[in-house]
């Protein structure tokens, strides 16, 4: 079974740090482009981060730009999103997702691009 399964998330107090995992299982994701997307109650969900195949390029929402990192373990089939001074408003359940590769990185800051999902892990962010 093709999965991802989200970790890393929990509670942190504004200007603090989280490191989220997202490894994937059942086939090698390593040609795929990665992305993190996140969804607060009552909103869309919305684009994070992504990450091409090799790594060589990445694309970040203007809001987590210079606050967060993503980055990729093809060996570990896995995805990481470092946040760092983490704010409320980015308060929300994070999700990794997975889309083939082929088409320029801004067509992967929209969700259609993507067909794995993981199940998503929460992150709040205390005032």
């Amino acid at each position: 079974q093709v999965q991802l399964v989200e970790s890393g998330g929990g509670l942190v107090q504004a200007g603090g740090s989280l490191r989220l995992s997202c490894a994937a299982s059942g086939r090698t994701f390593s040609r795929d482009v990665l992305g993190w997307f996140r969804q607060a109650p009552g909103r869309e969900r919305e684009f994070v981060a992504v990450i091409s195949w090799g790594g060589g390029s990445t694309y970040y929402a203007d809001s987590v730009k210079g606050r967060f990192t993503i980055s990729r373990d093809n060996a570990k089939n896995t995805v990481y999103l470092q946040m760092n001074s983490l704010k409320p408003e980015d308060t929300a359940v994070y999700y990794c997702a997975a889309a083939p590769s082929g088409s320029a990185i801004y067509y992967y800051t929209y969700a259609y691009a993507y067909n794995t999902w993981g199940q998503g892990t929460q992150v709040t962010v205390s005032s």
